[in-house]
C-alpha cells in the first residue's frame, strides 16, 4: 500500500514528524527567552515563562508602624504594610491581594491572610488581604516596628526596561563596532586563506598531501582550551599579543581546519570532466580556481561562512583571552558579561534581553547568506 500513486509511505511520515520534534525543541527554549526578556527579575524568579500571562506570588517582606495606641493592657499598631518603603519597593504599580504572611524569613507563608497569628508572650498580628494589618503587644513597641513577611499575587507585568538597560548601557555602541570589527575579518580571512588550501588539497598533486590532510583532520579533534595559553605566548612574542590583530590570527587559527576540511570535502566532489577540460585549454591553476572551482562551490563557502560569523560573534572565550580588558575594546559579549549580568550572572531579564540584542546582527547575516546558499545549490541544474 505504500507504494500506490497518491499516498504517503510510512517513513515520510515518520520524517516529518522528526522534523516538527526538532523544530519544536529549538524554538520552545527561543520562546522562553524571548517572553523573559520583557518581565522582571523578581517575576522571573518566582515563576517560569509559561505562566507570564498569569498573576505570579511573590514573597516580600517589611515592617510596621510604631506609634502605638493604648487599649486596656494593650499595645495596638494599625496600618497597612504597603506604607512601608521596603514592603513597597516590590510592588512598584501599587500593592496586591496579600495571600500569607509570617514573622520568619525561614516560613514567610507561615499564616493564612486575614487571619491572627499568635507570636507569643501576648502579641498576635493579624494582616489581611488588603496589606492591613493589626498588631497588639503588650509592651511598647517603642520605635521598632514588628517585621512581616508576606506572600501577594502580583498582576502580569511586561516591560522594555531591560531593552533600554541594554541598549543604553555605557560603551555599548562602541562594543557593538568593537564586535564587527573582529567579526568580520576573522570570518574572510580564513575563508580566502582555506579556499586556497582545499583547492591544493582537492586538485593538485604533490608530495605529502594525504599526510596534510591528515593533519588537518587530527586538528579538528584538538580543543580550544589547549591552543589559548600558547598562542597567546606566541603573540605576545611577535608583539601583536592582545590586540584585534592578535584575535582575527585566534579565530583564523582556531576556524581554519574545519574550512579547509569542509571546502576539501565539497571541491573533491565536483565534476572532474569540468577540470580536466579547463586544463585541456589551457587555464591555469589559478584560473581553474578562479572561474570554476570557487562560483561552483558557492554553497561550501556560504554555510561556512555562516558558521564562522555566528561563532566568531557569539564568541566570550577567545575575547576575553585576546582583547585588552579595558571598555573601550570590550566586544559585546564581554561587555555584557562584566558590566550588565555581574559576578553572579543572576539577572535572567538582562540575559535573556542580551541575547536577543545579540542575535539580530547574526540572523540578519543568516537569511542574506542564505539565499546566496540556495542559489549556488541550483547553479548549474537547469540548462
Amino acid at each position: 500500500m505504500d507504494n500506490i500513486a497518491g499516498t504517503k509511505s510510512s517513513l515520510t511520515w515518520a520524517t516529518h514528524i522528526s522534523v516538527v520534534f526538532l523544530v519544536v525543541i529549538w524554538l520552545v527554549p527561543t520562546i522562553g527567552l524571548f517572553v523573559s526578556s520583557f518581565r522582571e527579575r523578581d517575576q522571573i524568579s518566582a515563576s517560569g515563562w509559561w505562566e507570564a500571562p498569569f498573576p505570579v506570588e511573590l514573597t516580600a517582606r517589611g515592617r510596621t508602624a510604631s506609634t502605638a495606641e493604648q487599649e486596656g493592657d494593650l499595645f495596638v499598631v494599625t496600618g497597612n504594610i504597603y506604607d512601608d518603603e521596603e514592603a513597597a519597593s516590590y510592588f512598584p504599580d501599587g500593592g496586591s491581594d496579600v495571600v500569607a504572611f509570617g514573622t520568619r524569613g525561614v516560613n514567610p507563608t507561615e499564616f493564612e491572610a486575614g487571619t491572627t497569628a499568635d507570636l507569643g508572650d501576648g502579641e498576635t498580628l493579624t494582616v489581611n488581604a488588603d496589606g492591613t494589618y493589626r498588631w497588639e503587644t503588650p509592651e511598647d513597641p517603642g520605635d521598632r516596628g514588628q517585621r512581616v513577611y508576606f506572600a501577594a499575587e502580583s498582576p502580569p507585568e511586561f516591560t522594555l526596561a531591560n531593552y533600554r538597560q541594554v541598549l543604553t548601557a555605557d560603551n555599548m555602541d562602541r562594543a557593538f563596532i568593537n564586535t564587527l570589527t573582529v567579526t568580520v575579518p576573522a570570518t574572510i580571512i580564513p575563508i580566502l586563506v582555506a579556499a586556497f588550501a582545499a583547492y591544493a588539497l582537492a586538485w593538485m598533486d604533490f608530495p605529502g598531501r594525504g599526510l596534510l590532510i591528515a593533519l588537518v583532520v587530527g586538528l579538528l579533534v584538538v580543543p580550544l582550551q589547549l591552543a589559548l595559553v600558547p598562542m597567546l605566548d606566541l603573540h605576545n612574542r611577535i608583539g601583536i599579543g592582545q590586540s584585534f590583530m592578535g584575535i582575527w590570527f585566534a579565530h583564523t587559527a582556531f576556524g581554519m581546519p574545519l574550512a579547509v576540511y569542509l571546502l576539501r570535502n565539497y571541491m573533491v566532489g565536483l565534476p572532474r570532466d569540468i577540470i580536466e577540460s579547463a586544463k585541456v585549454d589551457g587555464a591555469t591553476d589559478f584560473q581553474l580556481f578562479v572561474k570554476i572551482i570557487l562560483p561552483l562551490s558557492l554553497p561550501a563557502l556560504a554555510a561556512f561562512s555562516i558558521f564562522q560569523f555566528l561563532w566568531t560573534w557569539n564568541d566570550l572565550l577567545v575575547a576575553k583571552v585576546f582583547l585588552p580588558s579595558d571598555d573601550a575594546s570590550k566586544v559585546m559579549t564581554v561587555k555584557i558579561a562584566d558590566d550588565l549580568l555581574g559576578s553572579r550572572g543572576g539577572d535572567w531579564g538582562i540575559l535573556a534581553t542580551a541575547a536577543f540584542v545579540s542575535i539580530a546582527v547574526p540572523l540578519i547575516v543568516f537569511f542574506s547568506m542564505q539565499r546566496f546558499l540556495v542559489r549556488g545549490l541550483l547553479a548549474g541544474s537547469v540548462k
